[in-house]
């Protein structure tokens, strides 16, 4: 009989529902305590193991109270503990550093285990290192909660000896390559237990003990923890709060660099950006290594285990765990005044290489010699910590959790935002924050190498611009789906006060799935918003660390520092006026070449035709990338009689997938020319799925055409523009800040949205990795929609006076869109009150 699987948690359970595994987040309570002078003592862990219990009330429980969220600790290799143990084991083992030692995670099934064990071994040997031995780590589960016993994994330790390594450093990237290598052809295989396999650390400098328990339950469960010989100068601890997730072995903290207490509310930008970037990736130091660690991350991951994966890349292929950390959370710079130039110019440069992981967080991070920790820009998550006149420091998401007499304290501090704190065990000396930024800062001509490469697009010679035919344009907003309500209720206002008019009735509407009219596609899409232990920010007075800034053109090595890289257009925002776009169309500054690409498909062909146009889209984008072109503009100017206009939204996203997909997206900066984005919600999803700027073509021609009906007295052209750009700008902005994101870089790609009403088919082929909770239309409606939309602009036969729709999305309206509270319920309500008769009342009640 087969043996089937035990129950599964985190990414084992499958999307259902409401539910869906790809948005687990956690809060919790993480800390650390190290030597400063680098001093090894079983005193560290048992103080680390103090602080963790101290933070147990930060974590949670399941439905039984012994079933804890997730608990661990991190510590140097304990080498006179291991030499003691695998003494006992004859396992032979070198000299300290030239042995790496494993925390595995293995099938309980032997057959199983015995298969994964061999994998590992033949990979190690293929490696050129030398694998030592095995040792069952005891482990006592008799506290744990039946949810946790049953899906515990059967845990090992493995020793690998330094076999054609050259030096330490060496070795460590040689374990690094072992592991990845284990974890891809893991996930490649297919048995029953293969979620139960997972390597939680394997690395000659740590060594990790968690699991899904509750922070006083990991003494009990690990007795390694309370022998004497167990040292180390260092101790991470985290405790796991899952919020909205389901807490599981693998996802327990620490990771093999970072414990997190926070969420990373742009990850899935972050992982699209990240696997695109692999294809330009070189290595000078892991060469031809650096094939077999790709892809960095997969899917399933927590947003910390992503964070933690993306981190040790950047550390294995040689940037110092500060530098990694400070480009993956920049403190803001755009608006710090008192800023050194060398500082700012660094930030700026490796802005240009990756976007920020926004979000709340405090990260304590370690590789073992150095530690220390980290808040987001915002400072959105505590932490403190003391310096004791012994050499001691401690750091937790709070205080409190040592009892330290007040006489030996020397010094008590907070982190704060946008500051890294670094306690370097090898100097035995804390590295103040402005050192560690002067000295990267200083490591490479960073100022001069923006200078000589990246261009503002203000600074750009001016391009003549394409002129509209104003006579047509009531047809192109026909085509394009506007309706009276979005001139007068939308766009008139905000060309006249630069803001976005604000209604507080909310909506009484169906959702565009359920609509008899055609909606355009971006009303099947909602905005997520900061919810539970995530705090959105006020933009207004928090402007500080916030930024607009939108860059276009291609990306350089992620792994190498090279002047290049930094060879982009710099925009201050990301809507383009007429002008501007001109710009960049015909753009010839420093190798910058661009391509238009029209967004539009033959009407009469239906859905097979928009399909075959978006393929057809998709085969430009590449071929214009391989014939050099480093800027690719999507425009439906064009529309005709025959062309319909692909919807914009849908271009985008299909296009920036595609070129994810095949790793050409960081060689191209990508912008939208369209005529159906107008509102700031459309101007929202277009970056969210990947548009670097967005051109409203038509939305520019209706301000005009509403300053010649006199709709907009006393404005004239350039500042209804400018005052149109300014309130989409700021409702950008607004957005964003409701998701608890800083800048418009980690916005772009980060598809913070869900779709309500698109079918799986849809989602999962152009708006991928989007969440999904309602099922509904096809290519096929979209395709329809589309069509209507076309015909009303271009009839079959010709009408008297064409007109444009009223709308009714915001007003009742005799042929607009339906509204729950319309005259038709009023009426009956009256008339029931007025007659007290029950029939009537329940005629109201059968329409509401």
């Amino acid at each position: 009989m087969k043996e089937q699987a035990p129950p599964a948690f985190a990414d084992q359970v499958p999307a259902q529902g409401l539910y869906d595994p790809a948005h687990e987040h956690d809060a919790c309570g993480v800390g650390f305590v190290v030597d400063i002078k680098g001093r090894k003592s079983h005193a560290i862990v048992r103080q680390g193991l103090l602080v963790l219990i101290n933070l147990l009330h930060r974590g949670a429980c399941g439905c039984e109270p012994n079933t804890g969220d997730g608990a661990g600790i991190l510590l140097q290799v304990p080498d006179r503990f291991l030499r003691k143990q695998c003494g006992r084991l004859g396992i032979p083992l070198p000299g300290p550093k030239d042995y790496g030692v494993g925390c595995v995670f293995l099938p309980r099934n032997a057959v199983q285990r015995e298969k994964v064990q061999g994998l590992m071994a033949s990979i190690v040997a293929e490696e050129g290192q030398r694998l030592l031995g095995w040792r069952d780590i005891p482990t006592d589960d008799r506290l744990l909660g039946a949810s946790a016993v049953n899906v515990e994994p059967h845990i090992k330790q493995v020793f690998i000896g330094r076999g054609e390594a050259r030096d330490a450093a060496h070795f460590e990237r040689k374990l690094y390559v072992i592991r990845k290598r284990i974890e891809h052809a893991v996930e490649a295989m297919d048995f029953s237990e293969k979620r139960l396999t997972y390597i939680p650390s394997l690395s000659s400098n740590t060594l990790i003990y968690k699991g899904m328990l509750s922070a006083d339950q990991i003494e009990s469960m690990y007795p390694d923890l309370l022998d004497p010989d167990m040292e180390s100068a260092l101790a991470l601890v985290h405790q796991r709060f899952s919020t909205n997730t389901f807490p599981s072995w693998p996802l327990a903290h620490p990771y093999r660099y970072v414990a997190h207490n926070g969420e990373i509310n742009t990850l899935r930008g972050n992982i699209n950006w990240m696997r695109a970037r692999e294809a330009l990736c070189r290595s000078d130091v892991l060469g031809d290594d650096l094939a077999k660690v790709l892809p960095v991350t997969r899917d399933g991951l927590s947003d910390s285990a992503t964070f933690d994966n993306v981190l040790e890349f950047l550390v294995m292929n040689g940037r110092s765990l500060p530098h990694a950390i400070l480009m993956m959370i920049p403190e803001p710079w755009q608006h710090h005044e008192s800023m050194s130039p060398e500082r700012r110019a660094f930030y700026d440069y490796h802005s240009s290489l990756m976007e920020p992981w926004d979000g709340p967080a405090s990260i304590a991070f370690t590789d073992g010699t150095v530690i220390g920790a980290v808040l987001d820009r915002n400072g959105l998550r505590p932490s403190r910590y003391y310096v004791t006149r012994d050499d001691l420091v401690i750091m937790a998401s709070e205080v409190g959790v040592l009892d330290i007499p007040p006489e030996k304290v020397l010094v008590k501090e907070r982190l704060h935002p946008g500051k890294i704190f670094l306690v370097d065990t090898a100097q035995g000396r804390i590295i103040d924050d402005d050192e560690i930024k002067a000295q990267l800062a200083a490591e490479h001509p960073y100022g001069d190498w923006l200078r000589q490469n990246q261009v503002r697009l203000e600074d750009v010679a001016a391009a003549p611009v394409t002129e509209s035919d104003h006579a047509s344009v009531l047809t192109r907003q026909m085509a394009f789906g506007y309706t009276h309500e979005d001139l007068r209720m939308l766009l008139a206002p905000m060309a006249r006060n630069g803001e976005e008019p604000i209604g507080s009735m909310g909506t009484d509407t169906s959702l565009a799935v359920l609509s008899d009219r055609p909606r355009p596609l971006y009303d099947y899409f909602k905005q997520l918003f900061a919810q539970v232990t995530n705090p959105p920010l006020d933009q207004i007075r928090e402007e500080l660390v916030t930024a607009m800034e939108s860059t276009v053109g291609p990306e350089g090595n992620l792994l190498k520092a090279e002047p290049g890289s930094c060879r982009q257009i710099v925009l201050k925002d990301p809507v383009l006026s007429n002008e501007d776009l001109a710009k960049l169309a015909h753009v010839s500054e420093l190798g910058f070449k661009a391509v238009t690409l029209a967004m539009l498909y033959p009407v009469s062909e239906g859905a097979t035709g928009l399909e075959r146009a978006i393929e057809a889209l998709q085969r430009q984008a590449s071929r214009a990338i391989a014939d050099g072109h480093n800027v690719v503009i999507l425009s439906d100017r064009g529309v005709s009689r025959a062309q319909a206009a692909i919807p914009s939204l849908l271009a985008t996203a299909a296009v920036h997938h595609h070129l994810v997909r095949h790793g050409e997206r960081t060689r191209c900066g990508l912008v939208v020319e369209t005529g159906d984005a107008r509102e700031v919600h459309h101007m929202c999803l277009l970056i969210g799925y990947g548009a670097g700027a967005v051109n409203p073509w038509v939305a520019f021609e209706t301000l005009d055409d509403l300053i010649q009906e006199g709709v907009l007295a006393g404005l004239d052209r350039a500042k209804a523009v400018k005052n149109y750009i300014k309130a989409l700008n700021k409702g950008i902005l607004k957005v964003m800040a409701k998701m608890g994101i800083s800048t418009l870089q980690s916005y772009c790609g980060a598809q913070i949205f869900e779709a309500i009403g698109l079918n799986r088919a849809v989602v999962d082929r152009y708006f991928t990795g989007t969440a999904s909770r309602v099922s509904g239309i096809g290519i096929e409606v979209i395709a329809e929609e589309v069509r209507r939309r076309h015909t009303a602009a271009y009839p079959e036969r010709p009408v008297e006076k064409a007109e444009l729709d009223w709308g009714g999305e915001y007003q009742w309206r005799r042929d607009g869109e339906h509204h729950q509270v319309n005259p038709d319920m009023i009426a009956r309500l009256q008339a029931s009150t007025r007659s007290g008769s029950y029939a009537a009342f329940k005629e109201y009640s059968r329409i509401v």
